[in-house]
């Protein structure tokens, strides 16, 4: 699926993909973040990804003003999650909205799973 910018030079195909990497790399850069979560979740046990899958824990909503942002994430033990959480939204509406010029409506943060870094 990919979204259409209009300007006055021309149209611009962003795919959703693009959209899904910018954001997980945005959220993965946050301090309490363990990684990127599988949205795929089956028998309730959330797959950490790898950092070159990080597409894969986001999920991308196109609406008529803007785009809603889905993130499935798993978060460090011991970090206030409200926090952690907050940080996450902010910077992921802010890298969106500012490389592809995009409307960020929400983003929605689902915490798959807590766990504890050695």
């Amino acid at each position: 699926m990919t979204i259409k910018v209009e300007n006055a030079h021309g149209a611009v195909f962003i795919n959703n993909d693009v959209i899904a990497t910018i954001a997980g790399a945005a959220a993965i850069e946050c301090y309490g973040l363990v990684g990127m979560a599988s949205r795929n979740t089956t028998g309730g046990i959330a797959n950490l990804l790898k950092k070159e899958n990080l597409s894969k824990g986001v999920r991308i909503h196109s609406e008529e003003d803007g785009i809603v942002i889905d993130l499935f994430v798993i978060v460090q033990f011991g970090t206030k999650i409200s926090v952690v959480a907050q940080n996450i939204i902010e910077r992921v509406k802010y890298s969106v909205e500012n490389q592809t010029g995009l409307k960020v409506l929400k983003v929605n943060l689902n915490i798959e799973g807590v766990r504890v870094q050695a």
